[in-house]
């Protein structure tokens, strides 16, 4: 918890879930992430970044290629996919699920991925600060926590003033691709960047077509069984 006082003030968009991990997963952090896992110096709390760190992407990955920043990767499979498919691009996964990160480079070393890295952080905090100002091609955000309870709703990750921050970190004609299976949020999502200055949508019609770069997950069928409809959204930064 951070201190009275410290950098976190606005409330994070996240329930920080660890858990036990498998033998497999603790291997995984003690061998794989010297690799793929970027050390971020913190501020407040275990997931905040400390103002003045920063991810320089030519240094991580040895070359300059476009980046695509997928936010809540999960246990990785949309990433995992897309670096095996598309080597020519970087990949960077931001993520709070211990386990899940544990996942992603265990299925990383499996398929002999060189261009992705991890980041075990606040969402927020790696968009405002951490990434260099247009750095990313690509921000995806597929199926954020939808808070589903209305009081809770305050801690939706994409609210006014979201624009902002992802705006910061995409360059000019970069997109900000969007996914969710809960209706009012999809709204909401609409309804929030529609508004932004740094965005423009990219679609036409009610919803955008779904990403063909989106794997479909177990996450998502589990949505899709329970009747509920998967909206798409796709969002082109506009020029500074």
């Amino acid at each position: 918890m951070a201190e009275p006082g410290t950098r976190r003030q606005a409330p994070v968009s996240f329930v920080r879930r660890g858990g036990r991990m498998s033998d497999a997963q603790e291997r995984a952090w003690r061998e794989l992430a010297p690799t793929y896992v970027h050390d971020v110096p913190r501020d407040a709390a275990h997931t905040s970044v400390h103002p003045d760190a920063r991810f320089i992407p030519e240094e991580e990955y040895g070359r300059s290629a476009p980046l695509v920043v997928e936010i809540g990767s999960g246990q990785g499979h949309a990433i995992i996919h897309a670096s095996t498919t598309r080597r020519d691009v970087d990949f960077l996964a931001v993520e709070v699920y211990h386990g899940g990160l544990a996942r992603t480079m265990l299925e990383a070393y499996k398929a002999d991925v060189t261009n992705l890295r991890l980041i075990e952080a606040n969402a927020p905090e790696v968009l405002e600060t951490l990434l260099p100002e247009g750095s990313a091609d690509e921000i995806w955000i597929f199926f954020p926590d939808p808070w589903h309870k209305k009081r809770h709703h305050k801690r939706r990750m994409i609210s006014p003033g979201f624009g902002r921050i992802a705006g910061r970190a995409l360059r000019d004609g970069g997109v900000l691709r969007l996914a969710t299976d809960w209706e009012d949020y999809a709204l909401q999502m609409r309804e929030v960047l529609d508004a932004e200055p740094e965005f423009q949508r990219a679609f036409a019609g009610d919803w955008a077509e779904r990403f063909e770069g989106r794997v479909m997950t177990a996450f998502e069928r589990k949505g899709i069984d329970k009747g509920r409809d998967i909206r798409d959204l796709a969002y082109t930064r506009v020029p500074r």
